[in-house]
This record gives C-alpha cells, structure tokens and sequence, in this order.
C-alpha cells in the first residue's frame, strides 16, 4: 500500500506518516476537488478517503467526476449530516431521540431561545450550524464559577454565563446557531461502514476523557439499541461508506458522514477494510460475517507525540 496524504498545511503531522504529500486549498475552496483530483491522476490514486467535515461538501459534489471511488456520501446526505438543524428536525421526525433546538442568529435570538429552553433554571448550549470537532460548542450555565476558572482550569472551558456570550455575539445577524438544551448522561458512539440503507459492518463504543475537544478514551460496548438506531439513521440519511453517530445519554446530538476516530484490533480494521471494499476486494456479504469479531471491551487510549527531522 502506498499513502499520499493531503493537507492545506505544510505542518500537517500527517505529512510525515504518508509516502506521497501535497498541499491543498481549504475544503470550501472552489478548487479543492479539481486540486484533488489532479493529485489523484499525477500520483496513481486508486480510493479517495476523506477525513474532515469541511472537505465532505466540495467532494461529494464532484465524486461522480472522480475516475476511481471516492468514499463519501451523496451531496444531498452530507448537507443534511452537516446542518445539525435539519439533521435534528430529521431525526425527530423518525422518532430518534434528539434535543430540543431553536436555528437562531444573533444575541438577541441567542437569549430569547436559551430562556424558551429553560435558562437559568437549567443550563443550555449553543454551537454553528456547521461545525466540526466541538469548534464553537458552548454550555450556558449561570452557575458557572469565573475565579475558579480564571485560577484553576486551563485556558478554553466550554462553560460560560449567557451575559458573557451576549457581550461577544453581535446583537442581530452573524453567524447562524443553535442554541439546545443540554443533554446529560454517558457518551457514546456508533462507527461503521454503510451501505445507504443499512450499516454493513460497525459496533458502538464509550466516549471518554475530554481534552481540547476531543475525546480521548473508548471501550467497545456490545450494544444492539445503538446499532438498531444507526440502521434507522443511515436508512433516513442514506449514508454511504464511512459514519459516526454521536449519542449523549439516550439524545443523538451529531451525524458524521465521515471516518472518525476508530478502535482497531489486529483482525479487524474498519478503514482498511473499507478501503478493500472499494477495490471490489471483499464483499458487503463478508463484511457483514465479520461482526462477530467485534471484541466488547476493547480499549483505545488517545495520546499526544512527536516527530523529529532534519530539515
């Protein structure tokens, strides 16, 4: 297997993990598709696989343009995974549990929703419509303790009071938001590979120790709630290849139409294993016959490392 690794940064630490690197416009950029697909000609690509939110839209849009298969939904899912309103207004409609929500912009939007939802008797949250990796995720929580994180918590605490979110947001128009109740309990995740009706090989895991917005910890669960849920997500979402579900307590609160961060085992491998799949190298038969390796209690711990190179 060669890997050729694309990144819009020349200090992508992926650089020194991938045989073949190149620098590439954001994935919003007009050009990011046909940039894409230049490398794919001029470095013998055989499968396009995307990792990040903002790449999804540019090349969903231009898959069918691509000579070899690029592993992301329809155009069509991915806006609907990416706008977590219609995402959210969806999954009510099929009866998945979710969280209350109002599509707002603007301070004063902000502050008459998080009151609707019950601020300050009871914190509330507020993030983009289109986000990614918990960027702009905020908890309202009037009871907040300010010295204490002034003198105890390191920079970037999620938690702050509705007047300090009202003194920063514009008081009508800018960037559009939702603003939630705040859903409480264990969080949990469902990965997988699907079809476009129906998750072929996947498992649920624990999401655990949080740190700059990402989570660090994951113990394999045996869950088979979760996975009836995710056939329902990927039937109502038509997700292709690769996705996350994101649950907290009994809410979904995300839907990723991508790869995300995975718990390997020796004998099973979902991206490569979705890699072959594409090749027409295994089947979806076998795929689904290898659901029975998944090993509950397989633990993955996430942690921080480095490089060295001379220039």
């Amino acid at each position: 297997m060669r890997l050729v690794g694309a990144d819009r940064s020349e200090r992508s630490i992926g650089k020194h993990l991938c045989d073949a690197f190149h620098i590439v416009p954001t994935g919003s950029d007009p050009a990011f598709a046909d940039t894409v697909l230049e490398i794919v000609a001029r470095e013998g690509v055989d499968v396009v696989l995307p990792q990040s939110s903002f790449d999804l839209p540019g090349l969903a849009a231009a898959r069918e343009r691509f000579p070899v298969p690029v592993l992301v939904s329809s155009p069509k899912t991915v806006h609907r995974s990416n706008d977590k309103a219609e995402t959210y207004a969806l999954l009510q409609q099929i009866g998945v549990p979710t969280v209350e929500f109002r599509r707002v912009a603007g301070a004063r939007q902000v502050e008459a929703a998080a009151r609707e939802l019950g601020y300050p008797a009871r914190p509330v949250c507020f993030k983009p419509v289109f986000s990614s990796g918990s960027r702009g995720f905020r908890i309202l929580d009037p009871t907040v303790d300010r010295a204490h994180q002034l003198l105890h918590e390191r920079p970037g605490s999620v938690s702050m009071r509705l007047e300090e979110a009202l003194e920063l947001l514009p008081g009508d128009g800018g960037t559009e938001l939702l603003v939630m109740e705040l859903a409480t309990g264990g969080e949990r995740t469902i990965d997988g590979i699907a079809d476009g009706t129906r998750v072929v090989l996947g498992h649920a895991k624990t999401r655990e120790a949080m740190r700059a917005g990402l989570a660090m910890y994951f113990v394999t669960l045996a869950d088979d709630g979760l996975m009836e849920i995710a056939d329902k997500i990927v039937r109502e979402f038509a997700i292709e290849w690769f996705f996350n579900i994101q649950v907290v307590g009994d809410r979904v609160i995300e839907i990723n139409p991508r790869i995300s961060t995975v718990v390997y085992q020796e004998d099973l491998n979902l991206p490569w294993l979705g890699v072959k799949r594409a090749l027409g190298e295994i089947s979806d038969d076998e795929l689904e016959a290898m659901r029975t390796r998944v090993r509950p209690g397989r633990t993955a711990l996430r942690f921080f490392d480095q490089v060295e190179w001379d220039s």
